[in-house]
């Protein structure tokens, strides 16, 4: 499995130590200093910045990225804090084999920030959800999600911490079904068999 991470990459920790039927061999970031690039390297990874600044436009970032991953003999892609959309480049490479985490209950709150968007709302409930990419803002076909309550006294930090926790667990949890080839895909629903 080949991770894309943005950011300090305890998604891309948890993948590495908890994955089952798969194991990491590659970190790609879109930032230098990405904290994720240090953790990958740290357990012996490939761990690549490719800077987007340096290409004509998404594609050739996208291709250069997959051709870094093929060379690991990367199989399944998982985004990891990963800020920046997916496009058909990436994906056409890697047919409904990239997934990505997502601090909320998807379809609710995509984007940025799903926590503060969920206490804003006022919702009871937020969580997280394991889905597969599709090129749009976090719409691929749900594989997994868990729901954390939402405390009357939480703020966005002790709500995203519990929520980090569901996604550290519920990640490699998917990732594990997909080695298994237990996910089957019909349409937009993900049935787990």
């Amino acid at each position: 499995m080949g991770v894309l991470a943005s950011g300090r990459g305890s998604n891309l920790e948890a993948l590495i130590t908890r994955a089952r039927g798969y194991r990491v061999v590659a970190a790609v970031s879109d930032r230098a200093g990405a904290y994720a690039l240090t953790r990958a390297a740290n357990h012996g990874l490939t761990a690549v910045h490719i800077d987007p600044a340096a290409f004509s436009g998404r594609p050739a970032y996208e291709t250069a990225a997959a051709d870094v991953l093929d060379g690991c003999g990367v199989d399944l892609v998982c985004l990891a804090g990963y800020m920046r959309l997916v496009g058909e480049t990436l994906l056409a490479r890697f047919p409904n084999r990239v997934m990505n985490i997502h601090p909320a209950l998807l379809p609710a709150f995509p984007g940025l920030h799903g926590q503060r968007q969920a206490l804003e709302y006022g919702v009871r409930y937020a969580g997280c959800t394991v889905h597969f990419v599709d090129g749009g803002m976090d719409t691929g076909p749900v594989i997994l999600q868990a729901v954390v309550p939402v405390l009357d006294d939480d703020t966005e930090d002790t709500l995203s911490s519990r929520i980090l926790v569901e996604e550290h667990r519920i990640y490699p949890e998917a990732v594990a079904l997909f080695a298994r080839q237990r996910l089957l895909m019909e349409g937009r629903r993900v049935r787990i068999c």
